[in-house]
């Protein structure tokens, strides 16, 4: 499953897309691998592959949000790490209520993460 999630971030292109529209994608993407996991959301991913490809992950959003802060897209003062983490808490949220829906609007669901996101940390310039 994280190679789902791992494959997610990888189509969003990263490292060449400007880093706003890799975040969007990276979002829409795993939070439709997300919400396609129902059940097993939460389940433990213990052995050594799995926590393996979940730090390539946690490193490809890392320098992603670094990128956001190098672009403007987040405020100066605010710690990409730190940002990344904000960003993670309301995503699980948003995986957890949306699993239950039959037809979730992913795009939609990625459009408001992202506008929580950069209310707090981003830049005025940067809200969609």
């Amino acid at each position: 499953m994280r190679q789902q999630l791992a494959d997610a971030v990888d189509a969003a292109r990263p490292e060449s897309s400007p880093p706003f529209v890799a975040l969007y994608q990276a979002t829409a993407n795993v939070l439709r691998v997300k919400i396609s996991w129902g059940f097993a959301m939460n389940s433990a991913f213990t052995d050594p592959e799995s926590e393996r490809i979940y730090a390539g992950i946690v490193e490809r959003c890392d320098e992603l949000f670094r990128h956001l802060k190098q672009t403007g897209v987040l405020r100066p003062d605010v710690d990409p790490i730190w940002a990344r983490r904000v960003y993670y808490a309301p995503m699980s949220e948003v995986c957890q209520d949306a699993a239950a829906d039959d037809n979730p609007d992913t795009d939609a669901l990625a459009t408001q993460l992202i506008e929580t996101l950069l209310h707090e940390v981003g830049t005025p310039t940067t809200h969609l």
